[in-house]
């Protein structure tokens, strides 16, 4: 029972309310015939919710107990909620609403705003930080790009959990939040900001709950419409509800209690935002007569996943934690999770990019495969890593697949050949649906096979390649279907933002993460400072970072791998240590003794000695993939030492200089003359191999070398991006064309290949910080079309 694949989405609908129920199990058959009075899921982890939930409406709409277009399901995202639709329809129940609480309340205020307000509703501003910035500078404020983000999130949490700006300072000091600037300025700037969008007619997205909960609470008339327009409510995630969402929620109900909530308070993530598990876990006390199920069955993860997940939370405080739900795995044995220690973040991205090359290579699909961290500006080391070693990947949190100009320009496409048929000469010879598009995908410069490396072309054809891959699962299951079925597919999709699975790696945040799952997972940067992040400084916050782990782990289905860096750049002072989540859980000093662990093997493991410093329990610059405990060291792996400038003789920190060995003030000696040979040869070695360029060096590596002019194997190995497989499979041709000499014709070394396609991995740059994905919404219909168009 774990995340339904393309294919399985055009599933026949059930023909009978009974066959709704067929292969729930019995605590989600409880849950989907529960349709009377206040209703708690306490789901876990990969235990089916999402199913659960959607069988009980639909269970219900085809008994003829529930209306359609009297139900109103709410969640946290436009995804989670477009995927909550498709699955509606699939099941036969495709009159139900499911919104995000955003979405819901923008669609009744816009219907209600004429006649209570007069007019139309002010005009919506989707992003607030050009906004905030103006109110900055007005108070004559100075933000950096961090300090806007951070002012304009305590804005959002003050306004959430129902705080005017006169009172946010002391609303700050008693939750005991970490202010990014003192609260008076912050709310003398909260004032301003709320003065300018008054100015210019304007509301943002927070304005949109609260203006609907005065509308609901002034007006009985409005109130009492919506309420004979929904009768039944469910809330899924409901450990994520913020007192404004509590707020509306209520109000929608009024003094009725045919409410489902679904939620598990070990995921609480998103407090800082104003959420709280306190709605979920008192619902109880508010409903006595409450139905409350608890999932616990895992489909989603191994028993080795399940137990490293349970033994995360074991060590929890706090109210959430005396609530935690054990989880009992579902699914067969499969891999130990690994623990891995580095010697520093250039190392570890290195050593987890061949994991990925590895996994990829022994049959996991690239969409199968993630990597979660815990702060955005963590992914650039990773992206180059990926590049370098030849694996497609792309960002969570990016743009929305179907706002793609790809995937616009190919729906426009598609919709002409339809339109056309038989007449579209582009189709003679497309023999079926999978081939047609093919066909027409061709003009938007789709070919059956990628284009070499990262970047903004392959990201292009991975957009395209997915509408490929959805076009063949439709005609899979539905045979006879037309272009035209698979327009009418692809329009519905967009309207929910269900995408199709893009083919690349993910690199997300592990907030981004919430909700997803993959086979493969690679949990990295797992170090004191980072998680727990530094600022978490109250038991709450530190437990809230420990759920953050929990949720990282439970996205995994086989596959897990945990890592860490000594330090943050090559030669750096190795004094970090591993999260204290973890403590007990690996092998090493302080692992338990009394019972086999999440790795495996029962008791304390040691692994090897890094290069004498007395360390035990612990991998040196591995690649992560070691067994028990500590990981593995890579043989022949270099210990790095401190790299200097090769100009000035400063000590280099930051990873572009490292590559470059100078500092970026210092100036360049390139050779402009051999770094064009040595770009004339790359491209030549990598042909002979059939693969791309970078695999056999980067574009870095190539200005690194033809600046240091190296003469000899020990100058060339000091160079990053070098490593010993390279070095001796093109050491020797490098060394020639910087000595000047000609080059005789030469078969490819055996190893030349292998060295491509593993040891193509060079530093990265210094990492850039990002800003959190945007997760706005379109602006939808009145909420007397219950549609679910």
């Amino acid at each position: 029972m774990t995340a339904p694949t393309e294919a399985s989405l055009f599933a026949p609908v059930p023909d009978s309310p009974d066959a709704v129920l067929d292969g729930l199990d019995p605590e989600q058959r409880a849950v989907a015939t529960a349709l009377h009075g206040p209703v708690c899921v306490l789901a876990g982890a990969g235990t089916g919710k999402t199913r659960a939930i959607t069988h009980r409406i639909a269970y219900g709409v085809r008994a003829g107990i529930l209306q359609p277009g009297s139900v109103l399901a709410v969640t946290f995202t436009a995804r989670a909620a477009g995927e909550m639709r498709g699955r509606l329809r699939q099941l036969g129940a495709a009159g139900v609403q499911a919104r995000t609480f955003h979405s819901a309340a923008l669609r009744q205020l816009q219907y209600f705003w004429p006649r209570v307000v007069g007019g139309p509703l002010p005009r919506l501003v989707e992003r607030k930080a050009q906004l905030v910035a103006e109110a900055a500078t007005r108070g004559g404020l100075r933000l950096d790009r961090g300090e806007l983000r951070d002012v304009t999130g305590e804005i959002e949490w003050a306004k959430v959990t129902q705080t005017v700006p006169e009172d946010y300072a002391a609303a700050a000091a008693r939750a005991g939040r970490e202010t990014p600037r003192d609260p008076a300025e912050t709310a003398r700037l909260y004032t301003t900001y709320e003065q300018l969008k008054r100015d210019r007619g304007v509301i943002d997205f927070e304005d949109v709950l609260l203006l609907t909960v005065g509308v609901l609470h002034e007006r009985p008339d409005v109130a009492d419409q919506v309420r004979s327009q929904y009768q039944h409510f469910v809330v899924d995630e409901y450990q994520d509800v913020s007192p404004l969402q509590q707020r509306l929620l209520d109000l929608w109900l009024g003094d009725r209690d045919t409410l489902c909530v679904v939620g598990d308070a070990g995921q609480t993530i998103y407090s800082f935002t104003g959420a709280t598990p306190e709605y979920l876990l008192g619902f109880r006390g508010r409903y006595p007569g409450a139905t409350v199920v608890k999932l616990v069955r895992d489909y989603r993860s191994t028993p080795q996943v399940v137990h490293l997940a349970n033994g995360v939370l074991a060590q929890a405080r706090g109210q959430a934690a005396a609530h935690r739900l054990e989880l009992v795995a579902q699914r067969p044995p499969g891999p130990d999770p690994s623990c891995t220690e580095y010697a520093d973040e250039p190392a570890e991205a290195e050593g987890t990019a061949r994991h990925v090359r590895r996994l990829i290579d022994s049959g996991v699909r690239p969409s199968e495969i993630a990597v979660l961290y815990r702060v955005n500006a963590q992914s650039e080391v990773y992206e180059q890593a990926l590049a370098d070693a030849g694996v497609p990947y792309q960002l969570r949190g990016a743009e929305r697949f179907f706002e793609r100009v790809e995937v616009r320009e190919a729906g426009a496409a598609l919709r002409g050949a339809a339109r056309f048929g038989a007449n579209d000469t582009l189709l003679d010879g497309a023999v079926d649906l999978p081939s047609q598009v093919r066909a027409v995908l061709s003009t938007k410069n789709w070919t059956p096979q990628p284009p070499a490396g990262s970047g903004a072309a392959r990201d292009r054809w991975e957009s395209l390649a997915a509408l490929v891959r959805l076009a063949e699962d439709f005609a899979a299951a539905r045979p006879d279907a037309s272009l035209t079925d698979l327009v009418a597919e692809l329009d519905e999709r967009a309207a929910a933002q269900h995408a199709p699975t893009v083919e690349g790696v993910t690199l997300a945040s592990l907030h981004a993460a919430k909700g997803l799952e993959w086979d493969a997972v690679f949990l990295v940067g797992l170090t004191e400072g980072t998680l727990p992040i530094t600022y978490a400084k109250t038991e709450a916050q530190i437990e809230e970072e420990r759920r953050l782990l929990y949720v990282g782990v439970t996205r995994a289905r086989s596959h897990l791998s945990l890592s860490w860096a000594l330090s943050r750049s090559p030669g750096g002072y190795g004094g970090r240590r591993p999260t204290r989540f973890l403590t007990g859980l690996r092998g090493g000093p302080g692992a338990r003794h009394a019972a086999p662990g999440p790795f495996g093997a029962a008791g304390s493991v040691t692994g090897p000695d890094l290069a004498g410093s007395g360390r035990t329990g612990r991998g040196g610059a591995g690649d992560g993939v070691g067994g028990v405990g500590g990981g593995e060291r890579v043989p022949g792996a270099r210990r790095r030492g401190p790299v200097r400038c090769r100009v000035c003789g400063r000590t280099l920190s930051e990873a572009g200089e490292i590559k470059l060995m100078r500092c970026e003030d210092c100036p360049s000696d390139l050779d402009e003359g051999l770094h064009e040979r040595l770009h004339d040869w790359r491209r030549a070695r990598a042909s002979d191999l059939g693969q791309p360029a970078f695999c056999v060096f980067t574009d870095k590596t190539l200005l690194a070398i033809a600046e240091a002019r190296p003469e000899d194997e020990q100058e060339l190995a000091r160079i990053a991006g070098v490593g010993a497989r390279k070095l001796r499979s093109f050491g020797a041709d490098v060394l020639a064309l910087c000595a000047g000499r000609e080059l005789a014709p030469q078969d490819a070394p055996e190893d030349a290949l292998e060295a491509a396609l593993e040891d193509a991995v060079e530093e990265p740059e210094e990492p850039k910080l990002s800003g959190t994905p945007d997760s706005s919404e379109s602006p939808v219909a009145p909420v007397t079309d219950s549609s679910n168009k």
